[in-house]
């Protein structure tokens, strides 16, 4: 991929991968952007989400397209529904969403400066759009890609305090 090139990614393509039991499609890699963004389609079925974590030198946005999440910070807890945006600041916020619904959430994820969407390739799945796994367990593989991308994972119960 070229960068300082248009870019257009349509519907149907981007690399999925299936992660925490959701599927993430990258719909702009960090790679076409010099590292400045990337952009992560995810849709997040039923009971899923990511445990928390936190990442220090990266700023994450989500705009809620369909679905609504729980979204659990060190701050409190609030609910983000379709057309709700949510900001988490670079500084290591401990956060996490999930969708505590029955219907199935999908999120525009903007992360600045790339990476995260590169984690997300190394420890996830590769699956068709729409596919979804169960989600395993908090593993060494998430752990040592965590360290690797700036990412650090806390206990499941962690913001439950």
């Amino acid at each position: 991929m070229e960068q300082n090139k248009l870019a257009l990614t349509k519907a149907t393509e981007g690399t999925c991968v299936s992660v925490g039991g959701g599927t993430y499609r990258t719909v702009m890699p960090g790679k076409q952007t010099g590292g400045a963004y990337a952009v992560i389609e995810m849709l997040v079925p039923p009971n899923s989400g990511p445990p928390p974590h936190s990442h220090a030198d990266v700023q994450e946005a989500f705009y809620i397209l369909e679905g609504e999440i729980e979204l659990r910070t060190e701050e409190g807890n609030h609910i983000a529904q379709k057309g709700d945006y949510v900001n988490i600041p670079k500084g290591g916020l401990v956060h996490q969403f999930k969708n505590k619904t029955d219907t199935l959430a999908r999120l525009m994820c903007i992360v600045t400066p790339a990476g995260m969407d590169e984690m997300f390739e190394e420890i996830g799945e590769p699956v068709e759009y729409g596919q979804f796994l169960p989600p395993p367990e908090l593993a060494a593989k998430m752990l040592k890609a965590g360290e690797k991308y700036g990412q650090k994972f806390f206990p499941p119960d962690y913001l439950s305090k």
